[in-house]
């Protein structure tokens, strides 16, 4: 009897180190799905790592993302925006792209499943790259994406669009007042958008601003007008004109390459009073105020009179 009880314990002992054993292997196989290991496998330690697990080459062929690519982009209304998905080791598994928002399955493989035409999967040949193309992004484009993989369980890597509307800014009032024989300086900004703003042209009226003379006898035509565009964080272009002309005047127009344009009105006046023009109503205010104490005395006399 109590051989047979010694037996009884020996065998629980034994399941209990089967059931350890079996929940040590699942924590293994899940952790395989943890972000540690996706940064062990970008950085070319998957198969040690694997192997730390203790699964030998059982994994050694299972798909894997690259993490070493842009997955939060930006992009302006209208430029086209991609979105590189890589994956390695795929083997017999597909690749598809999910819109987050409504779930709605964009591509599978090398097709493309929704009716929306903008959407299209570019994949080279033999390449583990799967790259969603959107054509002509709005507003409504932004948000989260994913690249799945149809393993067991699913994998997914997640990518956040932006699509923005970059507007140019003109620095300074909408209407300048400028004396004639005087320099001016236009100032237009984009601090908006991806890092490729493009570039930006101006234009005075319909007629877009070359740097160089148009005739021979306007040589100094280029001295007189220059353009520098500078990127940083942002893209500043600045329109220097020296020895401003009536025949300056008008309407000068930034208009950007991926960005909506601005504009402002430029007025170059004779004497040696510009301010006068911005600011006339104000030379009004006097003759207003005597007007107006004149009719108030005037009225007074007259009920003054008319009581007596």
């Amino acid at each position: 009897m109590e051989t047979t009880k010694k037996t009884l314990e020996h065998r629980n002992t034994d399941c209990k180190r089967l059931r350890q054993n079996s929940e040590r292997t699942t924590q293994k196989v899940e952790s395989i799905y943890e972000a540690s290991v996706y940064q062990k496998i970008y950085k070319g330690e998957a198969k040690a790592h694997i192997e730390e697990l203790g699964y030998g080459t059982n994994f050694s062929s299972y798909p894997y993302f690259e993490f070493n690519v842009p997955r939060n982009v930006t992009t302006t209304v209208g430029q086209t925006a991609f979105l590189h998905c890589r994956v390695e080791q795929l083997g017999d598994k597909a690749v598809s792209w999910i819109r987050k928002r409504d779930l709605h399955i964009l591509t599978a493989g090398i097709l493309t499943y929704t009716s929306d035409q903008r959407f299209q999967v570019i994949r080279p040949d033999k390449s583990d790259n799967w790259t969603l193309q959107i054509k002509f992004p709005q507003l409504r484009d932004s948000g989260i994406y994913e690249c799945q993989v149809n393993t067991e369980p699913k994998m997914s890597l997640a990518y956040r669009l932006n699509v923005i509307e970059a507007k140019a800014r003109v620095l300074g009032p909408g209407d300048l007042h400028v004396k004639a024989g005087s320099s001016v300086t236009l100032v237009c900004v984009i601090n908006q958008g991806p890092h490729d703003l493009g570039t930006v042209f101006w234009y005075l009226g319909a007629n877009m601003l070359q740097t160089l003379p148009t005739h021979p006898n306007d040589a100094d035509a280029s001295a007189r007008l220059s353009i520098q565009n500078h990127w940083s964080d942002g893209l500043t272009s600045r329109l220097h004109i020296s020895s401003a002309r009536l025949t300056d005047s008008g309407n000068y127009s930034c208009v950007p390459t991926i960005a909506a344009p601005a504009s402002v009105n430029v007025h170059v006046i004779n004497g040696e009073h510009p301010a006068a023009m911005q600011h006339g109503n104000k030379n009004t205010a006097p003759l207003s105020l005597s007007l107006h104490c004149t009719l108030v005395y005037s009225i007074s006399v007259f009920i003054i009179k008319h009581i007596r």
